[in-house]
């Protein structure tokens, strides 16, 4: 493996997870609803300043490219996020 290249993931591999499977992994991980109305986006926040927002659409999967983009706004890998959906 080229060095830099560790963290690198194909968007082929991420899981295929709903909404609420998400949110789930995101309070696990510390983050907390930040209030907001009449909206079919939910941010999340955490103490640390990082912010994530999740758009609602139950019963549909979340494309993997915006699955990939919410773990780089978290600064959390792939590898830890499949492992922290298995928990």
């Amino acid at each position: 493996m080229l060095p830099g290249t560790e963290n690198l993931f194909p968007v082929s591999k991420l899981p295929q997870i709903k909404d609420r499977e998400l949110i789930r992994a995101l309070k696990k991980l510390g983050f907390f609803e930040h209030p907001e109305r009449g909206s079919s986006h939910l941010v999340f926040a955490h103490q640390d300043g990082r912010r994530a927002t999740v758009s609602r659409h139950p019963g549909k999967n979340i494309p993997r490219g915006t699955l990939r983009a919410i773990m780089r706004d978290i600064n959390i890998s792939p590898q830890e996020f499949t492992r922290l959906l298995k928990q």
